[in-house]
């Protein structure tokens, strides 16, 4: 495939995720007031999107509660900075096993498993922009932790998504998720031209490699819009590597925690960052608005207290 720059380059943070890390960092946010904070952070710097999870505020651990999605919301749409708002549904498809001679049953805590409704219930709630669909079920670095998305259980959410008329940025952690994305938008479950996140350098779904990115790369159907980002040390790296191949880029605290060999970053220093690579590259960043526009999305009002 030749190389095909982009030149118009959106940036996506993404704020907080649901690893643990909330011990790791000062700077990771907790509650919903520190998550809309944070995200409103990146936008001044030149977030054109904001992906968002939300988290327990006094433990920081990994949430689903309606009210923290709704709080977060209602505080990024009241904002001062313009920004469009990519709320997860990758929550509720957590499944962890017990050990490997007594598989079953699954453990508790940990085990997050719900139906396709509750996992897309705050996106009915809040109608952001954009959420997320983890398009695959996959292994992660944990032992006996599987992040499970079965084509029945896709194919529910992302039909909601669409009869939202929310926009689903697709996760694609490995190549067969890609070839599944493909199928929802032949069978008409999600509308194309697609949007889609690559996530390269997740265990264990593709290696963050550039002959695996170009294959993720080439995967991707010519009218779909693609975001591409690694984790920790390469997250930089992957700013640029994206937009050469013709993508736009993710960066932020779920990713990587850094800005420098001992130096912990904030999401905005992470923002900052990747403007001035992309823009030291000849490319230009484009804002909320034009991303509305290139994607067809519609700016949601703030919601009624």
């Amino acid at each position: 495939m030749p190389l095909q720059m982009n030149k118009d380059v959106f940036i996506t943070c993404a704020v907080t995720g649901s690893g643990g890390t909330q011990d790791r960092s000062p700077h990771v946010p907790r509650s919903p007031r520190q998550i809309a904070d944070s995200a409103t952070a990146a936008a001044k710097a030149g977030a054109a999107i904001v992906h968002c999870h939300v988290r327990d505020p006094e433990t920081g651990k990994p949430s689903r509660r309606l009210d923290y999605y709704r709080e977060v919301t209602e505080r990024i749409r009241d904002a001062e900075v313009d920004v469009v708002l990519n709320l997860t549904a990758g929550m509720g498809g957590d499944m962890i096993f017990g050990d490997v001679e007594n598989p079953l049953p699954l453990r508790t805590p940990g085990t997050d498993m719900v139906g396709a409704t509750e996992r897309v219930a705050h996106v009915a709630e809040c109608l952001p922009e954009i959420c997320t669909l983890d398009c695959g079920t996959m292994n992660f670095a944990e032992a006996d932790y599987v992040m499970t998305n079965t084509p029945g259980m896709l194919t529910a959410m992302g039909g909601m998504m669409t009869r939202l008329g929310v926009k689903p940025e697709i996760e694609a952690f490995d190549t067969g998720h890609l070839w599944y994305a493909k199928q929802l938008v032949e069978d008409g479950v999600l509308d194309g031209p697609a949007l889609v996140q690559l996530c390269m350098g997740v265990p264990w779904g593709a290696p963050d490699d550039l002959n695996t990115f170009m294959a993720m790369v080439n995967n991707v159907p010519r009218d779909w819009t693609f975001s591409a980002f690694s984790l920790g040390r390469n997250q930089m790296a992957y700013v640029a590597a994206a937009v050469l191949a013709g993508g736009n880029v993710r960066v932020g605290l779920e990713d990587n925690l850094w800005l420098g060999k001992g130096q912990l970053a904030t999401n905005a220093q992470l923002v900052e960052r990747a403007v001035t690579i992309v823009e030291n590259l000849g490319a230009r960043v484009i804002g909320p608005q034009e991303v509305r526009d290139k994607l067809g999305l519609t700016k949601r009002a703030p919601v009624a207290r």
